[in-house]
């Protein structure tokens, strides 16, 4: 991971993408949110507007307009970090509860996906 997340960097820096440390934290959030083995959203929901996103789910709704859905950054974060506890039948992994992701990535996830 610390491999792709550097190769990651190197890529936004060439473009010119990294003036504001956002550029970054969004791209490590869309790395965890793509990342099979820890956010793994595609699984679940599709993300039309990324090109990179490779056989999306349909279980869940689709990331899009979630800033218009999710005006309340905490409101999303909350959802991320414990489904369960606004629905308690969800097939969503409660991320935070079951520690499959640490705090900060649920940070980074949480401004990725408020982004789309």
């Amino acid at each position: 991971m610390r491999i792709k997340t550097t190769i990651l960097f190197s890529l936004i820096a060439s473009l010119g993408l990294a003036s504001t440390g956002f550029a970054a934290e969004a791209a490590d959030g869309q790395a965890l949110a793509f990342d099979r083995k820890k956010g793994n959203c595609l699984a679940c929901h599709a993300i039309p507007s990324e090109p990179k996103a490779e056989s999306p789910g349909n279980i869940g709704p689709p990331l899009v307009k979630m800033k218009l859905r999710f005006p309340d950054r905490a409101a999303l974060r909350a959802r991320i970090w414990d489904e369960t506890a606004f629905n308690p039948d969800t097939v969503m992994p409660p991320f935070g509860r079951n520690k499959i992701l640490t705090e900060a990535e649920i940070d980074l996830v949480t401004d990725y996906i408020q982004g789309l």
